[in-house]
């Protein structure tokens, strides 16, 4: 599988696509134009253009600021880590820190099967009477 990409496509100057739909900084349309005159538009205010959806006709593209690109790489990661993974399973495991040495034992073998296994694992340990 080839490198994914970056949280946002193409930032700055290269653009593979002739015509964009450009959006500007404060969400407004900017409406269909040639690839140069976005780049022209772009250098005049100082600003990035960034893919948002290349799946439509033509590819949608905002002008943002560095800071305003930041903030949304923060939004993503946020939400990334929010959902776990399609595949990923998360194992639970809670006991008492006055557990027998046999329990104790047995769980941490069944706690190294679930990360052979790749599972993420949480473990929890509740404070004795």
């Amino acid at each position: 599988q080839p490198k994914r990409k970056a949280a946002f496509g193409s930032v700055g100057r290269r653009i593979p696509y002739r015509i964009l739909h450009v959006i500007n900084q404060d969400g407004e349309s900017l409406g269909n134009m040639h690839r140069a005159e976005a780049l022209k538009l772009m250098d005049q205010h100082g600003l990035k253009l960034v893919l948002l959806r290349e799946n439509v006709e033509p590819p949608v593209y905002r002008l943002m600021t560095g800071q305003q690109i930041h903030e949304e790489q923060l939004k993503l990661a946020e939400k990334k880590k929010a959902n776990p993974k399609p595949g990923v399973v998360q194992k639970e495991l809670s006991f008492s820190s006055a557990i027998a040495k046999n329990d104790l034992e047995t769980k941490t073998k069944q706690i190294a099967q679930w990360i052979e296994r790749k599972h993420h694992v949480k473990v929890t340990i509740r404070q004795a009477k």
